[in-house]
């Protein structure tokens, strides 16, 4: 199988990243299935396995980082990818290249034809496959540890066929209602669904109800667990960016920095070093000088990723209200910027995006609303435009066809003292990454 004919087979699936998944598209039936056909691989594997609203991937971001700096091979797999496919899978930061990607998929698509000659269950979607390509992967580079992120809820998520070593809640929030729940403690439920018996559990979760619904959960599996407090308030840009925690620091108090912006990195740092800690409980040896050198060399684009300090160019992918929040707060403390502040903004329809909206209104000044082009559950322009107008009278925006227009419009409009942020989505992010870059 050529690395064409593997992307074909694999593009030509189901995605429900493309097309939005009903609650009854979420099973575990299909995965466990194929991966049997595959030597259930997974099980070949020491894991930690993360879940959350916002966080989960920089999170694990951090943990692969502390990691390889304490001497392991780490594999990483998340989702979605910002720019290519094969930043899904990564071994040591380097993601997996197109002859390997093209191997594992020349033994998992007899795997898929076999359940779909043989079985009544519904083909293997785009994000089974490539859940078990992660996996198979990983297996064949002899990984010491692989961090796996889930990437919708938790308990029906794909990746909930392992049995890691600790399981990890970065928070909850609403989003993915449509499959989840509107409640918080419905979320919390379909996200608890990645403890397992027995195994340690780290929680950042601190609202009061979803908080309960870990606490239960954890209970009923007799796993033990470690709740992560709240963060600080944002620091000034120019403060170091440290943990609250001595650990967190990873220096014993001294003060490291951290290589994300934000102070809601320093809660996903933290958490971070709580998994360490359990991971240290099961044998693995992980020195403090591994944490503070992990914490301050990770690296993850488009999370609030300065491209340029004047005029200040930020790209970012929040795509539900607490990473607007997120992402709003960090401005304020971090750039304090006396111009125009600029926002280039598209969105999944299935996303809250009004109150996406309402929380980046409070910010930013103009608004430059579009959509991407390389998924069509983007919202309209025209019905971002409507939606500005209900929630945030009178703020100025413009509306374009296409991503690039919007960029275009936004960059040529924007001074040294002003500052313009790319975000709503990882799907935007990705499509004009390259252009942000190549200024």
């Amino acid at each position: 199988m050529t690395y064409d004919e593997a992307i074909s087979f694999w593009y030509g699936r189901i995605n429900y990243e493309v097309r939005s998944a009903g609650p009854l598209d979420l099973k575990l039936e299909r995965m466990h299935a194929l991966l049997r056909r595959l030597g259930d691989p997974q099980d070949r594997l020491r894991l930690v396995h993360v879940t959350g609203t916002k966080g989960k991937g920089s999170t694990c971001a951090m943990l692969a980082s502390v990691l390889r700096a304490a001497g392991y091979r780490v594999g990483l797999f998340t989702s979605p990818h910002l720019e290519y496919v094969e930043e899904r899978m990564q071994v040591d930061g380097v993601p997996i290249s197109h002859a390997e990607l093209a191997a594992r998929m020349e033994e998992v698509a007899p795997a898929v034809r076999a359940m779909e000659e043989e079985t009544t269950l519904p083909s293997p979607t785009f994000f089974e496959i490539g859940t078990a390509l992660g996996f198979l992967h990983f297996v064949r580079r002899r990984v010491d540890i692989a961090i796996l992120e889930v990437g919708l809820g938790g308990r029906f998520d794909s990746t909930n066929v392992c049995q890691p070593l600790v399981s990890v809640v970065t928070n909850i929030g609403f989003d993915h209602t449509a499959q989840l729940g509107n409640t918080l403690e419905a979320i919390a439920y379909q996200k608890a669904g990645i403890i397992k018996r027995r195994v340690p559990v780290v929680s950042g979760v601190t609202q009061p109800e979803p908080r309960a619904v870990i606490r239960e959960v954890a209970a009923e599996m007799a796993a033990p667990l470690w709740e992560v407090g709240e963060p600080p308030p944002p620091a000034p840009r120019e403060a170091p960016r440290t943990g609250p925690e001595s650990k967190a620091r990873g220096d014993g108090g001294g003060g490291s920095s951290l290589g994300l912006l934000g102070a809601h990195q320093v809660q996903n740092a933290t958490i971070a070093v709580a998994v360490i800690d359990r991971l240290r409980d099961a044998g693995m040896r992980i020195p403090e000088v591994a944490i503070a050198r992990g914490l301050a060399e990770v690296k993850w684009p488009a999370r609030i990723e300065v491209i340029r300090e004047r005029p200040a160019i930020i790209l970012d992918t929040a795509h539900n209200v607490p990473s607007a929040e997120a992402l709003v707060n960090t401005l304020r403390a971090a750039f304090p910027q006396s111009g125009t502040k600029r926002v280039v903004f598209a969105v999944s329809s299935d996303k809250q995006f009004a109150d996406i909206l309402r929380v980046l209104a409070d910010y930013f000044d103009h608004f430059h609303l579009t959509k991407y082009g390389n998924n069509p559950r983007g919202v309209s322009p025209e019905k971002l435009a409507a939606t500005l107008a209900a929630v945030a009278p009178g703020k100025p925006f413009s509306a374009h066809a296409t991503a690039s227009d919007a960029w275009n419009a936004a960059r040529s409009a924007t001074t040294e003292s002003d500052l313009v942020c790319v975000t709503g989505s990882v799907f935007l992010a990705g499509e004009l990454r390259p252009a942000l870059t190549d200024i």
